[in-house]
């Protein structure tokens, strides 16, 4: 099973959706600024990703300067409390995959939490291309 943490308002999000989908999957995608966070759900999810709340906030299009969580020494601890509050401050998409769960920016990091990908050639959204016609990734 595949669980995204989604939000349809970005196009990064959207790429990984689309490229697990175009695999052949359908995953679990959960809509986080519409459900929230919980603290365990977020400690659970930063860990098996090998991240912390730091390296997991979303410094742009979010509240996170006005909130002075970009400063030096605000804690981890501070840091979560404040996504809790704000589900935006976290940056997307999470993916869980059997294979691990990963912040996949950019998009093309979901095909390292992928068994199949897509039939290549295959681009995001804005024609980049991410798998080229041989089905290799494209570096």
């Amino acid at each position: 099973m595949i669980v995204i943490h989604h939000n349809p308002d970005c196009g990064t999000s959207r790429n990984v959706l689309k490229i697990v989908r175009d695999a052949g999957y359908e995953p679990v995608v959960i809509e986080y600024l519409k459900e929230g966070w919980t603290r365990p759900q977020l400690l659970a999810l930063f860990a098996a990703a090998g991240i912390t709340p730091r390296e997991a906030l979303r410094e742009k299009k979010s509240p996170a300067a006005e909130l002075g969580l970009l400063k030096e020494g605000v804690s981890d601890h501070d840091i979560l409390e404040q996504m809790l509050e704000h589900p935006v401050l976290v940056n997307r998409p999470l993916v869980a995959s059997p294979k691990g769960v990963a912040l996949c920016r950019p998009s093309e990091k979901i095909l390292d939490l992928l068994d199949q990908w897509p039939d290549g050639p295959y681009a995001k959204e804005d024609g980049e291309l991410v798998i080229d016609e041989n089905g290799n990734r494209v570096t």
